[in-house]
């Protein structure tokens, strides 16, 4: 029970606390000098007067919203039943800066608050000071420590302190910032200080060392200040390369060997070339050195002179020698006569060039696997063209003719199921030669036969042809071939030359069966025959039946019937010997 009530009356005087305090926005006000404004004092019941009192103002301002009576500053807030109390400055003075009192009149008595008013001056420029102190040359000796302190007095807000060495960050050891307050006329400023300290080194020399300030009064157009120390350094001269290639000398001309050195002060030059010493401004033979010449920020050209340069030349050891007060360094020189050599890391230009390359290789592959696996170009099959000359198919029956004794096959014509050839015996058959003059020869040619190579029906041939296999092509310079120039050619396959009228119409119908004979291209369907292949085998007919028309009339040896073959319609002979049957070509269709 006493826990209950002590809670309760905790709630109730926390309540009492809460009516009875006056809130303020903001806490801190920070302006610059002329800046506009609003400071607000609140209370959670209604008031009945709001009073406030400004630094540097004699009068306390009695405002409401109602009247505004003193110029430059007037009521702020939604009134004094919503229980605000607030005042809007027309121009922040400096004579302004400090706490702003308000006064709030609740039911009898006055509640009170206050707020912070900075208003910010411009400290002074900084002030770089040297704790660390440079020769009477005003130099500093490389190795020794460096500390400098940098100071910004009299600014209000205090000023916040960075380093620079030559625009970028000094990245060096630095104390906290310290801020030391004192009154100047009354009015309160602050002074900041902070000191930078490192070892100095040879890169240090002749940078410059920036402390600059950063401020509330700073703007865009008011730049942060700054202040600035050339630091100057005395350091022996620095070992930059372990040894200098100078490439690109002409020989049996003068070569001039520039080398770069830093050092601080002036050194002083000597070059010895195998064994021998030559200092600057001296010259030895066809050696010269000059004197160093100043390039500035502390380096130094130094130039040797060699007359009508020779391969020996190339092939010295040279050193160079360069020293002043503060140490010594030596350089290894190594001229050539040959240009400079390429670098050894790959420019954009050969990146590309090797990726285009390896890109082409790659497709010049794909290529080549996708002809192979799909057999075009170089990779497609072989055909076998039928020649159209009408010389060569007179040499290829002359050639026939010639060669009786030989036994060699003719290829007559390409056909789409293959390369039908025509024995040397069946040349002479086909000019009476066969038929028998009383010796063994033309009995013996009978058993040469015919060599015939067939290609699948089902192979597509239309490319050879220019047709379509199922179609004919039909065009004013065609037209069939007709029985008559069969018949011309009757005499080949006539079995003796006195054989009457009504045989030689049988053998003439039979040539139809035989067209593979007079190398007519055998088919499966019927054909139009172009012009000059007409021609050609109109010729060819003719000088088969023109031959057989020379031969001598002499009857036949009586020979015994054979067997017959349905399919072909071919008579076949038999001598003394073993009777042999002619494998023919199939019929083909005109």
């Amino acid at each position: 029970m006493t826990r209950i009530v002590f809670v309760f009356l905790a709630a109730i005087l926390a309540d009492a606390l809460t009516w009875a305090q006056v809130n303020v926005e903001p806490n801190t006000a920070l302006l610059n000098e002329g800046d506009r404004t609003e400071l607000l004092c609140r209370y959670g019941r209604a008031i009945n007067y709001c009073r406030i009192e400004i630094p540097g103002e004699q009068r306390v301002l009695n405002l409401s919203p109602e009247w505004s009576k003193t110029p430059g500053f007037t009521y702020f807030g939604s009134g004094l039943n919503a229980g605000q109390c607030g005042v809007s400055i027309e121009r922040v003075k400096g004579i302004n800066n400090g706490q702003v009192k308000c006064s709030l009149g609740v039911e009898g008595e006055e509640l009170s608050g206050t707020i912070d008013l900075v208003v910010a001056l411009r400290p002074h420029q900084p002030i770089i000071e040297l704790i660390s102190k440079p020769n009477r040359d005003g130099f500093f000796i490389e190795g020794t420590p460096f500390q400098g302190r940098c100071s910004v007095r009299d600014g209000r807000p205090p000023a916040n302190i960075s380093w620079y060495i030559d625009n970028m960050p000094a990245n060096k050891r630095t104390s906290e910032l310290e801020i030391i307050t004192n009154n100047v006329n009354n009015v309160e400023l602050s002074t900041s200080v902070q000191e930078i300290q490192w070892t100095l080194s040879a890169e240090d020399s002749n940078r410059k060392l920036v402390c600059r300030s950063h401020h509330q009064t700073d703007r865009e157009s008011v730049p942060p200040q700054e202040a600035a120390y050339i630091i100057n350094v005395r350091y022996a001269p620095v070992h930059q390369f372990e040894e200098a290639l100078v490439y690109g000398l002409y020989l049996d001309h003068t070569a001039i060997v520039n080398i770069t050195i830093r050092a601080s002060p002036q050194p002083k030059i000597e070059w010895t070339i195998d064994g021998t010493v030559i200092g600057q401004g001296r010259s030895d033979g066809r050696y010269s050195v000059y004197e160093p010449q100043y390039l500035g920020n502390d380096e130094y050209n130094v130039t040797l002179a060699i007359a009508g340069l020779t391969l020996e030349d190339t092939t010295k050891t040279y050193t160079l020698k360069a020293s002043n007060e503060l140490g010594a360094t030596e350089y290894k020189v190594r001229i050539s006569s040959s240009s400079k050599p390429p670098s050894s890391n790959l420019d954009v230009a050969a990146i590309v060039g090797i990726v285009v390359a390896v890109a082409v290789l790659v497709l010049v592959v794909l290529l080549i696997l996708f002809a192979r696996a799909t057999g075009r170009w170089c990779f497609g099959g072989k055909s076998i063209k039928t020649p159209t000359n009408e010389t060569q198919i007179d040499k290829q029956l002359e050639l026939g003719s010639h060669q009786e004794n030989h036994g060699q096959n003719v290829a007559l014509l390409e056909t789409p199921n293959g390369i039908t050839l025509l024995g040397a015996s069946k040349l002479r058959e086909a000019n009476g030669n066969g038929n028998g003059t009383g010796n063994g020869n033309g009995n013996g040619s009978v058993r040469d036969s015919l060599s015939v190579e067939r290609r699948n029906h089902d192979e597509d041939d239309s490319f050879e042809y220019g047709t379509d296999r199922e179609s004919s092509v039909y065009n004013p310079t065609t037209r069939p071939l007709k029985s008559v120039l069969m018949s011309q050619a009757g005499g080949r396959n006539s079995r003796s030359s006195t054989t009457s009228d009504k045989e030689d119409g049988n053998e003439n119908a039979d040539l139809l069966q035989k067209g593979n004979q007079l190398g007519i291209p055998e088919s499966r369907f019927s054909r139009w025959l172009p012009k000059d292949q007409r021609e050609l085998i109109e010729k060819q007919a003719m000088l088969l039946s023109g031959r057989t028309a020379k031969a001598p009339a002499t009857p036949p040896k009586p020979q015994k019937p054979q067997v017959t073959a349905a399919t072909t319609n071919v008579t076949q002979t038999s001598t003394n010997t073993a009777p042999t049957r002619l494998k023919l070509p199939q019929e083909t269709e005109i």
